[in-house]
């Protein structure tokens, strides 16, 4: 098949264009710039520059390309991570999932394209009250803290017109591993050695992880499985903070972590950061294991904490 990956230098989308390429696919993937491109290139596929927020360009790379799939994996997120700013560090990768995505759809539309696979994210989008774990059925947060409104629009918006083309929108779990910010070097991990990451109140908001490479081999695995729908890409054992982040310390060789009031921690990391610490909503991922075929190398963050965190 002749596969399009928009974002093909990204997190997920670095780990796609070599193993598709095995497979015997074509694989178009795209970058912001040249450099990136030649990285493409030396993964197997055919490198090009399209700029994900500029329709003209984003028709231009698809139509050239007329991929059977397209995979959006567009996204910006190197401008470091800021609860209380959450949805201003958000700002471009929302723009990539509304317009970018709606551009990315009507292109493949133009272009006969039959499948579409879109990356999206849960966990803190959950319904923040019911059970501790929820499906791909239940609603997303009807009422967002106002700091991460934006991006929750955002993300639904995504879905919505994912779904409405015929295609699928995998939402994936926290992401860890080589090369992310929970991963050898990364900044979430730092602060977790230096203390920095305290267990706020109870510890009681639950989340949802997934190795990186659990979010390609789902993006894979996406590419030709599966009917239309949104699926939950996250590992088997959604746990609290109180849960995950000592286990996660001791994983690590760092000192247990602090533990801190909600009213004190929101002044540091706002209402958006305490709700997420405190009130999230883990997921399930049985309709992806059932559909996709799909089942997670690292089954727990358990394992993956104490042997995929390193480099590739």
């Amino acid at each position: 098949m002749k596969i399009f990956i928009a974002g093909a230098t990204g997190a997920v989308g670095s780990r796609l264009v070599s193993p598709l390429v095995a497979a015997g696919h074509e694989v178009t993937g795209t970058s912001r710039s040249e450099a990136g491109a030649r990285r493409v290139d030396a993964a197997g596929g055919h490198g090009v520059v399209m700029d994900g927020r500029d329709a003209a360009s984003i028709r231009r790379a698809v139509l050239d390309a007329q991929p059977d799939v397209v995979v959006h994996q567009l996204t910006s997120l190197s401008a470091g991570f800021d609860f209380k700013r959450f949805d201003e560090v958000f700002a471009v990768t929302n723009e990539l999932r509304t317009r970018g995505t709606d551009a990315l759809i009507a292109a493949a539309h133009e272009a006969g394209t039959e499948r579409i696979v879109v990356q999206s994210y849960t966990g803190w989008p959950n319904e923040r009250t019911g059970g501790p774990v929820k499906t791909e059925a239940d609603p997303l947060d009807a009422h967002p803290v106002p700091a991460a409104a934006n991006t929750l629009a955002a993300i639904a918006h995504a879905e919505r017109a994912t779904v409405a083309a015929g295609g699928l929108a995998l939402r994936f779990g926290s992401f860890y591993g080589p090369g992310q910010s929970l991963g050898e070097g990364g900044e979430m991990l730092e602060a977790v050695r230096k203390r920095q990451v305290p267990i706020v109140g109870g510890g009681a908001g639950v989340w949802s992880f997934c190795h990186i490479d659990d979010a390609a081999s789902a993006t894979i695995a996406a590419i030709t499985r599966g009917d239309a729908g949104v699926y939950n890409i996250v590992d088997d054992e959604p746990a609290t903070v109180s849960v995950w982040l000592p286990e996660l310390a001791r994983a690590i060789g760092a000192k247990a972590p602090l533990r801190v009031p909600a009213w004190i921690a929101r002044s540091l990391i706002g209402d958006f950061g305490v709700a997420w610490m405190t009130t999230a909503r883990g997921s399930s991922n049985a309709k992806a294991k059932a559909q996709l075929g799909w089942t997670p190398r690292y089954a727990s963050w358990r394992e993956g904490f104490r042997t995929g965190l390193g480099t590739r």
